[in-house]
C-alpha cells in the first residue's frame, strides 16, 4: 500500500488565531498549527514576539493532502483572509510580528509562490503593492498551547465575533467550494467556481469589522 503524501505550508498574515481559524474551514487541510518564525531568537515566547525585538512572525503551520487542495490552493486563499499591501501591519495590529508573509518548503513552492504573488498584484483586487515577505523557510516555533484552535474555543469573545468571524464569513462565501463541510455533497464544478481573489469590497481588511 502507498504511502500516502502530505505535504507543509507556512505563511503569517496577522494575528495567528485568524489564519488558523481560516484554514481549518478547507477540504484537504490536516492540521493547523499556531506558531512563530522568521526571527533570531530560539523557542520564543508571545509576550517576546509581541514585543517586537525578536524578528518573528504570528504563523500558521498548515499540513495538507496535496490530494485534495494544493499548495497554490491554499496561497489563493491566504490572499484573500488579510490584507498584503500593509507592511508590518494588519488594521489595528502594527508590528513586523504581523507582516505578510510566506515561508516556502522548497523551489516548486517558491515558484508557484511567485506566480500566485504576481496574479494577485495583477488582479487589481488590492490598490496597493504587494507587502507580502517571500524567504525560504526558517525553524518553526509552535506557540504555546493556549493559542491552539484559539477561535474555536473562545468563538463568543468579542474579538472572535468582530474580527475572526466576519473573516470565516468571506471566506465561506468566496471560497465555497473548498470548504471541507461542502466536499461530500458539493463537488467543484463551472456552476460553483472558485473565486480566488474576490472581495467583498475594494480594501476590506481595514479594522472596520473585517480584520485581524
Amino acid at each position: 500500500m502507498a504511502e500516502r503524501r502530505v505535504e507543509t505550508a507556512i505563511v503569517g498574515g496577522g494575528c495567528f488565531w485568524c489564519t488558523e481559524a481560516a484554514f481549518d474551514e478547507l477540504y484537504g487541510v490536516e492540521s493547523v498549527e499556531s506558531g512563530y518564525a522568521g526571527g533570531a531568537r530560539p523557542n520564543p515566547t508571545y509576550e517576546q514576539v509581541c514585543s517586537g525585538t525578536t524578528g518573528h512572525a504570528e504563523v500558521v503551520r498548515v499540513t495538507f493532502d496535496p490530494s485534495k487542495i494544493s499548495y497554490r490552493d491554499i496561497l489563493e486563499v491566504f490572499f484573500t483572509i488579510h490584507d498584503p499591501t500593509t507592511l508590518n501591519r494588519q488594521g489595528a495590529d502594527v508590528g513586523t510580528q504581523y507582516r505578510s508573509v510566506i515561508f516556502y518548503m522548497d523551489d516548486t513552492q517558491k515558484i508557484t509562490a511567485e506566480t500566485v504573488m504576481n496574479e494577485v498584484a495583477a488582479s487589481g483586487v488590492w490598490t496597493g503593492a504587494l507587502a507580502t515577505e517571500l524567504s525560504p523557510a526558517p525553524d518553526f516555533f509552535p506557540a504555546e498551547a493556549y493559542h491552539d484552535e484559539y477561535y474555536r474555543r473562545n468563538s463568543n469573545q468579542s474579538y472572535c465575533q468582530v474580527v475572526i468571524a466576519p473573516k470565516l464569513a468571506k471566506l465561506r462565501k468566496n471560497h465555497y467550494a473548498r470548504l471541507a463541510v461542502n466536499q461530500a455533497s458539493v463537488p467543484r464544478t463551472e456552476e460553483t467556481p472558485v473565486l480566488p481573489y474576490q472581495t467583498d469590497e475594494r480594501n476590506p481588511l481595514d479594522h472596520g469589522g473585517i480584520a485581524d
